[in-house]
C-alpha cells in the first residue's frame, strides 16, 4: 500500500504499514452484555477481526519523530514491516530523534526493537508516564489479567535498551506543535498525540480498533482493554472532541486519515 507525506501543522506525516492484525470474533466484547454483542456482530457480518498495524513518521524542524515503532518480527510475518516501510520513505533508524508512543502494548513498542539491541540508537523515547508507572512496577502483574501483561516485558526491554533516553509525559505540550490527550482505558496511561495546525492531526492510538464498528457503536471494547468502562467513556470523548474540533483522525488502526461527523447512529469515519 503506497502512501504520500501529507502536512499538519509543522510536520510532514506519513503512515508506515506495519502489517495487518487477525483474531477471532471473541476478542470482542460489548457493554451492555453478551447478547448485545452478538447481536453487533451479526449486524456487522464479518467473520474475524482483521485491522491494519500502523505507526506514523513526522518530518520537521526539528529532525525525525515516529509515533509508535510496530510490532518488529516479535509477532509473525503478517506484521513487522513498519522498518522497510522507513526504508522506502527514505528513513534511516539512526535519523530517528524521538519515538511518541501512545502506549505500552507490543504491536506499538515491540518495533523499538532489533533482536537484543535497540532498533534506533539516538531516539528519546516519549511515553505517557502513567503507562510507564504502571507497567513499569512489577507490584501489578499480580493483579493484571495473564492476557493483559504483555506491557510488563515491553517496558523492561524499553528501560534495558534504552536507559537514559526515556522521557516519561504528562498531559500537555510534549513537542513544539504536538500534545499529549491521555485516553485511560485501554492501558492505564494510553494516549493519543495531536498535532495541532490550521488543520489539526489526531493520532490517537487504539481508541478505536475497529473504525466502523465501534465509531457506530462506542461500547463495543476488545477484551485487551484494561478497563472497558473507562475505555468507553474515552472513546465516546474523543469520537465527540475529534468531530466537535474538525480534527483529521487515525491511529494504530485506522485506515488511512479520517474525519469524524456524527452520524444517525453515533458517529462515522469518513476518508479526509
Amino acid at each position: 500500500m503506497s502512501e504520500t507525506w501529507q502536512r499538519f501543522g509543522a510536520y510532514d506525516v506519513l503512515t508506515l504499514h506495519d502489517g495487518i492484525f487477525e483474531a477471532p470474533l471473541d476478542v470482542l466484547i460489548h457493554a451492555d452484555g453478551e447478547a448485545a454483542r452478538d447481536e453487533a456482530v451479526a449486524r456487522w457480518g464479518k467473520p474475524k477481526v482483521s485491522i491494519p498495524v500502523n505507526c506514523f513518521a513526522l518530518k520537521g524542524a526539528d529532525g525525525i519523530t515516529l509515533v509508535d515503532a510496530g510490532t518488529g518480527p516479535s509477532w509473525g510475518s503478517a506484521m513487522g514491516h513498519a522498518p522497510a516501510a522507513m526504508a522506502g520513505a527514505g528513513i534511516a533508524p539512526e535519523q530517528v530523534e524521538r519515538i511518541l508512543i501512545t502506549h505500552l502494548h507490543g504491536d506499538h513498542a515491540l518495533g523499538l526493537f532489533d533482536g537484543e539491541s535497540a532498533r534506533f540508537p539516538h531516539a528519546e523515547i516519549i511515553v505517557p508516564e502513567a503507562d510507564l508507572g504502571f507497567f513499569g512496577d512489577e507490584a501489578n502483574r499480580a493483579t493484571t489479567p495473564q492476557n493483559r501483561q504483555g506491557g510488563f516485558a515491553v517496558t523492561a526491554a524499553v528501560k534495558k535498551h534504552y536507559a537514559g533516553r526515556i522521557q516519561p509525559a504528562p498531559a500537555g505540550i510534549v513537542r513544539p506543535g504536538i500534545t499529549l490527550i491521555p485516553l485511560p482505558g485501554h492501558t492505564a496511561g494510553h494516549s493519543a498525540y495531536l498535532i495541532e495546525g490550521a488543520q489539526s492531526l489526531l493520532l490517537w492510538g487504539d481508541a478505536l480498533h475497529l473504525s466502523d464498528l465501534q465509531a457506530t457503536d462506542p461500547k463495543i471494547g476488545f477484551v485487551y482493554d484494561f478497563d472497558a468502562a473507562t475505555a468507553l467513556a474515552s472513546r465516546r470523548a474523543i469520537l465527540e472532541r475529534a468531530a466537535r474540533e474538525s480534527w483529521i483522525v487515525s491511529g494504530g488502526h485506522i485506515e488511512s486519515f479520517r474525519r469524524v461527523i456524527e452520524g444517525s447512529a453515533g458517529y462515522e469515519l469518513i476518508p479526509a
